[in-house]
C-alpha cells in the first residue's frame, strides 16, 4: 500500500524537483499540497503548486493556500531572489486546471489528516508558518501524523545569514513551534542545509534530465540557473528530504535537540543542533547528518526522468 503524504512548500526551483519527485514515486500517495509565502510571494507560490502538478499530470491534487508571511516579524533582505522573479526561472508551465481549495492551509491539513483512515507523512519544505498554525489550532490531529520531514536549518553556517538557513530564518517563531517546542508528539526528521550544499546536480545529471523529455526539460532549465554560489553543482535541497522517506537506507540520522534563535540579532533564525542531548531535555529530532550523495542523485534523476517515460 502506498504511503499517504502531503506537502507543504513554497515553489521554488527546489520545491519544483520535490513535487515532481512525489508524483513519480508509486510508494507514495499524493492527498494534498498546501502553500506559504517565502520564495516568492503566496499567490506565485500557489500557482507554481498547481502547474508543476499539472505538469507531471497531478492536476487532481488539491491545493490550498496558507500563510502569506511569517507569525510575527516580517524577514528583511537585500538579497535577490535565488528562484527568479516567478520562483520558477521564468519557464513557462502548463496553466492548472480548476481552482485554488478555499480552505486555509492550517485548516485543509486538518481536514485532510482527519480524514485519512491511515496515517499521513507531511513533508515541510519551506518556512514552517502553515505547520505552526496546524500544530496550534489542531494539536489532535497533528498528534495523529505518522511524521513530520522537514528541509531546513544548519548545523553548521547558513544561507541566508552566515548563521540562518533560509526556511528557519524567514520565520524563526514557527520553526520554534515545530522543532524546539512542538506542544504535540510527532516523529520528526530534519533534513539540514549541511546535507542538502552536498547533494547536487552536477552538469552531468542535467543534460540526463534535459534529455529525458519536455517535463526533464523545462526542469534542467529551471535548474540551470539555479546554484547560488556553489560553483559547478545545483542544489536540490527540498528534494533531498523526500528521498529521506523513499530511501532512508541513503541517509544517515542522529537524534538532536534543536533550539532556535528568535532573538532580534544577528543569530536570529539560526539553528542550535545538540547532537548528545540530555534524556530528560525535551523533544528531539532525527536529524540527518550525512547522505551517500551520489546515490540520492541518482535516485531522484530515476524518479523525475520516469515522467517522460510515462508519456
Amino acid at each position: 500500500m502506498a504511503r499517504a503524504v502531503m506537502i507543504d512548500c513554497d515553489p521554488g526551483i527546489d520545491d519544483m524537483m520535490a513535487l515532481l519527485t512525489i508524483c513519480a514515486s508509486p510508494e507514495l500517495d499524493l492527498r494534498g499540497v498546501t502553500t506559504v509565502g517565502g520564495n516568492v510571494g503566496i499567490a506565485l507560490t500557489t500557482r507554481n503548486a498547481r502547474s508543476v502538478l499539472a505538469l507531471a499530470g497531478r492536476g487532481d491534487v488539491p491545493v490550498a493556500a496558507g500563510a502569506a508571511r511569517s507569525l510575527v516579524r516580517s524577514p528583511v533582505s537585500e538579497k535577490e531572489h535565488a528562484h527568479g522573479d516567478d520562483g520558477l526561472g521564468g519557464i513557462v508551465l502548463p496553466e492548472p486546471p480548476g481552482t485554488v481549495d478555499a480552505r486555509p492551509a492550517a485548516e485543509f491539513l486538518a481536514a485532510t489528516v482527519a480524514a485519512a483512515t491511515e496515517p499521513v507523512t507531511l513533508f515541510a519544505v519551506g518556512p514552517l508558518t502553515d505547520v505552526a498554525l496546524f500544530y496550534a489550532m489542531y494539536p489532535q490531529v497533528a498528534a495523529r501524523l505518522e511524521r513530520l520531514v522537514v528541509m531546513g536549518g544548519s548545523i553548521g553556517a547558513g544561507n541566508m545569514t552566515p548563521a540562518a538557513e533560509f526556511n528557519v530564518w524567514f520565520d524563526p517563531e514557527a520553526a520554534h513551534r515545530v522543532l524546539t517546542d512542538p506542544g504535540v508528539r510527532v516523529p520528526t526528521t530534519l533534513v539540514p542545509l549541511d546535507v542538502t550544499r552536498r547533494t547536487g546536480l552536477g552538469d552531468a545529471d542535467l543534460a540526463v534530465l534535459a534529455g529525458s523529455g519536455p517535463i526533464g526539460a523545462l526542469t534542467a532549465q529551471a535548474l540551470g540557473g539555479y546554484r547560488h554560489g556553489l560553483g559547478a553543482v545545483t542544489p536540490v535541497h527540498d528534494a533531498v528530504a523526500v528521498l529521506a522517506v523513499l530511501h532512508p537506507e541513503l541517509m544517515t540520522t542522529r537524534p538532536a535537540r534543536i533550539h532556535v534563535d528568535t532573538g532580534y540579532g544577528p543569530s536570529r533564525g539560526s539553528t542550535v543542533v545538540d547532537l548528545n542531548p540530555a534524556p530528560a531535555g525535551g523533544p528531539t529530532v532525527d536529524v540527518v547528518v550525512d547522505a551517500d550523495h551520489r546515490a540520492v542523485v541518482g535516485a531522484l534523476l530515476d524518479r523525475v526522468t520516469s515522467l517522460d517515460r510515462r508519456v
